[in-house]
């Protein structure tokens, strides 16, 4: 009997070293080791800013160009319009499959591009529509599901301004069901800017500053099934949230650098926050409920981590700026199913 408690407690005392020790640094998520396979000649990215699946196989990748190789001293950010010895803009946009191999060049749009922002489709848009958020050339671009037809643009290229028909550097972009968009706007100004679904101008709100309504750098928007809108103020450090006509509701805070903001078909919100280096969900109360994600220079690590994006299958893709990649992430097979992001909300059309 003896030897069989001490048999006991042996095995229970290696189940506790077992558990000992250790760090959750990719959640319920597993890295893919070298996803992405750069095109050809684009060596090094600058700055991975955005990323967005439409499919595990049409996954939509922008930066802001290549360099040949490794720069001496390192990419020299001005600002956001990096400015790096032996920079190209040649491949901005580009579309990979779930291996990561691109399988679509729009390097024809070179010329037109500035510096991307973010990739989107309207998800209430039978023709599915890709829409580019272009941030240095102050317009919204809206494409055809291929990519060779330029549909319209929004706003005037290269020509800055706070009115109805100009942009400030904008950022992200979001729809109501009935086809309403919300525009962040941005790097210089500091509002949000409603249109109808024909893209007329119907209000903006925010000025900048840290009072309730007031925005430094409205970085990213999202809407709920309650047709609010969330605004991650991202120099605020905060995600304020309002109604549909602009009409402040209230903040969350706690936050460095909160730079995406998502809200998942269950009404969680999930917050990419650059400067914590980790992806986090909250109920629609705010409060948090889980999160994963470090900084580091090693396989799944964020680095300076810029835009995400979940596919259908649940993978999720992370856009590193300072690490010059994108990286893909696969649930685990034991996940715990709470923790992983959900699909990116969809309301009724009735």
């Amino acid at each position: 009997m003896k030897r069989l408690i001490s048999l006991i407690a042996l095995a229970a005392g290696m189940a506790m070293a077992a558990d000992k020790g250790g760090v959750d640094l990719t959640g319920p998520y597993d890295p893919v080791p070298n996803w992405f396979k750069s095109p050809a000649g684009a060596d090094r990215l600058l700055w991975p800013v955005a990323v967005f699946a439409e499919t595990p196989d049409r996954v939509f990748l922008a930066s802001l160009g290549t360099t040949p190789a490794e720069p001496s001293g390192g990419v020299q950010p001005n600002g956001f319009e990096t400015s790096t010895p032996g920079a190209r803009v040649d491949h901005q946009l580009y579309v990979v499959d779930r291996n990561g191999k691109v399988v679509e060049d729009w390097s024809r749009w070179s010329d037109l591009f500035g510096a991307l922002h973010r990739i989107t489709i309207n998800p209430y848009d039978p023709e599915k529509h890709i829409w580019v958020i272009d941030r240095t050339s102050q317009q919204l671009l809206e494409f055809t599901h291929d990519g060779k037809t330029l549909v319209r643009s929004i706003g005037e290229k290269g020509v800055a301004g706070n009115d109805d028909k100009h942009f400030g550097r904008p950022t992200d972009i979001a729809w109501l069901p009935d086809g309403t968009f919300f525009v962040g706007d941005g790097y210089d100004n500091s509002r949000v800017v409603k249109f109808d679904k024909n893209g007329k101008f119907v209000t903006a709100w925010g000025t900048k500053g840290t009072g309730p309504g007031q925005f430094n750098r409205p970085h990213s928007v999202a809407v709920d099934a309650r047709r609010r809108v969330y605004v991650a103020d991202r120099l605020n450090k905060r995600i304020q949230i309002f109604d549909e006509n602009g009409k402040f509701i209230e903040q969350w805070t706690g936050f460095v650098s909160p730079v995406r903001v998502i809200v998942t078909q269950d009404q969680s919100v999930w917050v990419l926050d650059l400067g914590a280096s980790r992806l986090a969900k909250y109920d629609p109360n705010g409060k948090l409920l889980t999160y994963w994600g470090t900084a580091g220079k090693f396989p799944g690590s964020f680095v300076d981590a810029h835009d995400f994006a979940v596919d259908p299958e649940g993978n999720v893709y992370v856009s590193n700026g300072h690490g010059h990649r994108f990286d893909k992430y696969v649930p685990k097979p034991d996940a715990d199913k709470s923790r992983l992001v959900g699909q990116p909300f969809v309301g009724s059309l009735r």
